[in-house]
Parts: structure tokens; C-alpha cells; sequence
């Protein structure tokens, strides 16, 4: 196994687990090539960790494991992956859908792995994990039980890493159409093939049993919807009625096909289930303009900032969306507001809010903070796996 050579003083967050290299850090790759399982080392020969090497990116390694007597082989990673089912076992009473594996909050990084029923969705990240996929399809069928292993390794990032897109069946049973998944006693129609991340968003799933259980004889607003599932929650939840916003026209047929799958009839009511295709920013000012408001406003857009890079654009991207939500709301009235973006940190996505409040001259208080669930866990070692933040506001 080839060493990586750590300049001194760079070992410092290896030493406290955290699992990134940057480039910068490196006194001497030994020739290392991306893909290979390497070991790093302290100038003075220290063991620090074994990594998976990717020469293209930034982040030139990633940490496996800080322990020297462990080996890196099948065993490892079918260990790795065993425990992080193990993890979400209490899961199984709510729902058949799940991340399995978070990347590096379970010690797997560069790896994504998402059960949906009898399906799992595998992404592989990084050139340090790519040459792992074949072996990985087949655990993950072993240890699980699935019929069918589906790759969707399409991430932006895997052209940081030198990587070409590549989707389609690993491993087991060809997909048959969209796979239906149970969470909460509902039902959800999922698109493996085509739709958003790897087919959906489970980590909004604590968020769509909040949704359901404030709903009760609201009115509720839900933007960037995709295919309806907290308009869904909601429905079930006794909502007197639900406006979904995408820009989607495919994405908003699948939402009236959730609707259907849960038996949740609007009577021929187009107020009380009502679909409308437009950009967002659009819909909120048209919104506005006709004098219209609503009891609980749902925030979940796409991510505006990808990297630290892009925080000033996206914060005002934010600012004007919440600001013109909280004018829609009434009095007492709930703003459920997301953002899944890495450049974005909590801290600064409160301060947005805070400032599009002021701006709209709404008062208006946190009741709680919202974040993904057990299936997406956070490393206490690796902070910048808390991509996902929410906030519940109820308005003065």
C-alpha cells in the first residue's frame, strides 16, 4: 500500500477523525493513482489512516479508518455496511424507504446508499470509492435482502473528481416503472430513473409527519413541492387546502398520482388540492398581488449554494422567498423553511431569515429547528455533513 506523506502540522484534524486531505496538505503522494486504498502518514512515519486516494480533486483522500490493525478489504466494508443497517432497524416501523449509507458519517465516504423497498439506489461519489461499485452492489444485495441494485452516480461533483455520469442497474432485477414506497401509512410513487438526488427526498420524512400533524383546517402553501409529498401530508393530515407550486409539469402528474395512491379525494375541489406549474419567485409576488394568505407555508427549494462560493447569490435567493412568504402568512400563522445547501451554515441561514423578516415587517419566532433524520445522521468528526437545516417560524 502506497503512503501519503502529511506535512507537519497538516495531521492536525486526521488526529481528531476528521476524514478529509486537501492537496495543500500533502508533502509526497509515492505515486499514488486515484482509486487506490493508500496509507497516510506523518513526516516523522506515524500511522495517521488508511484513505481512498482521488488525484483530481481537492480533497485528495479520504479516511477509511484511523485504526492500523484493521484491513481493508471485503470484510471491512461488508462490517461497515452491516453496522449502518444495523443503525436504522427502528426505522422499519415507520417506512421501507431509507438511506442505508451516509457517506462519511458512516465511515463510508464517497458512498451513498438509499433503500426504497426492494430497490437500492447507490451513488458513488469520489475516484477513491469508483473502483469499490461492483463490490458494494453485491453487499448491499447480500445484506439486505433487495432484489435490485440501481446506480445513480450523476452528482455534479463527480466531475471534481475526474468522472464520467453513469446510471443504470448493477446488480439483481431490472426496474419495472416507479417503485412505491410506505412511510407513515402513506404511500409514495418514486421515480428511481430520473428523479431528483437518487429518486427522492428521505431525508424530509420527520418533516412530512410535522407537516401532517399541524395541518388540521389549514391553509397551506407548498413551494418547490416536486411531487407533492408534504401537499400529501398534509391531505392526510386534514388540511382544508393545499396549493402546490413547481415548475415540474412531470413532477407535479407524479404529485395528483400520490394523491391518488392515498385515496385522497378532493371532491372535484380545486381549492382544496390545487396544482399550479410556475417558477416560484413568480408564483409568491403573484400571490401577493392578489391579496391571498395562508396558515402554513412550506420552503423547500433547491440548493442555491453548492459551495461557499455561491453563499452571497443564494442568501439572496433565500432572502426573497422567505421574506415574500411571510407576507403571505396570517397571523399565527407557520413558515416551515428549508435549506439542503453545503455553502450555506445554519447560523447564516437564520440570519437570512431574520433579515427577510425585518424587511417584510413580520415579528415572528422559532418554535423549532429542523434538520434530516436518524437515516441521515450527522458525525460529531464531520460537521460538514449537516447539510440539511430547517426552520418552523409562527408568525406574531
Amino acid at each position: 500500500m502506497k503512503k501519503i506523506i502529511i506535512k507537519p502540522g497538516r495531521e492536525k484534524s486526521l488526529l481528531r477523525k476528521h476524514p478529509w486531505v486537501f492537496s495543500g496538505a500533502v508533502k509526497s503522494s509515492d505515486g499514488a493513482v486515484s482509486g487506490e486504498m493508500i496509507k497516510l502518514v506523518a513526516e516523522d512515519g506515524r500511522f495517521l489512516a488508511y484513505a481512498t486516494y482521488s488525484a483530481q480533486s481537492q480533497i485528495v483522500a479520504r479516511a477509511l479508518s484511523f485504526v492500523e490493525a484493521d484491513v481493508i478489504d471485503e470484510a471491512f466494508f461488508r462490517a461497515r455496511i452491516r453496522r449502518a443497517i444495523k443503525r436504522r432497524a427502528s426505522l422499519r416501523n415507520e417506512t421501507n424507504a431509507m438511506r442505508l449509507i451516509h457517506a462519511e458519517s458512516d465511515q463510508l465516504p464517497g458512498m451513498i446508499a438509499d433503500q426504497y423497498g426492494g430497490v437500492i439506489v447507490l451513488q458513488i461519489l469520489t475516484a477513491g470509492m469508483e473502483p469499490q461499485r461492483e463490490l458494494l452492489a453485491r453487499l448491499l444485495i447480500e445484506e439486505t435482502g433487495a432484489a435490485t441494485v440501481y446506480e445513480r452516480s450523476d452528482a455534479d461533483v463527480r466531475a471534481l473528481e475526474g468522472l464520467p455520469i453513469r446510471c443504470g442497474l448493477i446488480a439483481g432485477s431490472a426496474l419495472a416503472g416507479d417503485v412505491v414506497i410506505e412511510e407513515n401509512g402513506l404511500q409514495i410513487a418514486v421515480d428511481i430513473i430520473t428523479g431528483h438526488k437518487t429518486g427522492f427526498y428521505l431525508d424530509q420524512r420527520e418533516n412530512r409527519a410535522l407537516t401532517r400533524s399541524l395541518a388540521n383546517n389549514l391553509d397551506v402553501l407548498n413551494c418547490f413541492c416536486y411531487t407533492g409529498t408534504m401537499s400529501v401530508a398534509a391531505l392526510a393530515g386534514g388540511a382544508r387546502s393545499v396549493m402546490s407550486i413547481d415548475s415540474s409539469g412531470p413532477a407535479l402528474a407524479m404529485a395528483k398520482r400520490n394523491l391518488v395512491l392515498n385515496n385522497i379525494d378532493a371532491g372535484g375541489d380545486t381549492n382544496k388540492a390545487a396544482f399550479w406549474e410556475a417558477d416560484v419567485f413568480t408564483a409568491l409576488r403573484k400571490l401577493r398581488d392578489m391579496g391571498k394568505s395562508f396558515d402554513l407555508i412550506i420552503l423547500d427549494p433547491p440548493k442555491f449554494a453548492p459551495t461557499a462560493q455561491h453563499a452571497e447569490k443564494a442568501a439572496r435567493a433565500y432572502k426573497d422567498i422567505n421574506l415574500l412568504a411571510l407576507k403571505l402568512l396570517r397571523e399565527s400563522g407557520r413558515l416551515m423553511t428549508f435549506s439542503c445547501s453545503g455553502g450555506i451554515s445554519a447560523e447564516l441561514f437564520q440570519k437570512i431569515i431574520a433579515g427577510a423578516a425585518l424587511d417584510a415587517n413580520v415579528d415572528a419566532q422559532i418554535i423549532q429547528h429542523l434538520s434530516g433524520g436518524a437515516d441521515h445522521p450527522i458525525a460529531l468528526n464531520f460537521p460538514e455533513g449537516d447539510y440539511l437545516k430547517g426552520l418552523l417560524l409562527q408568525r406574531g
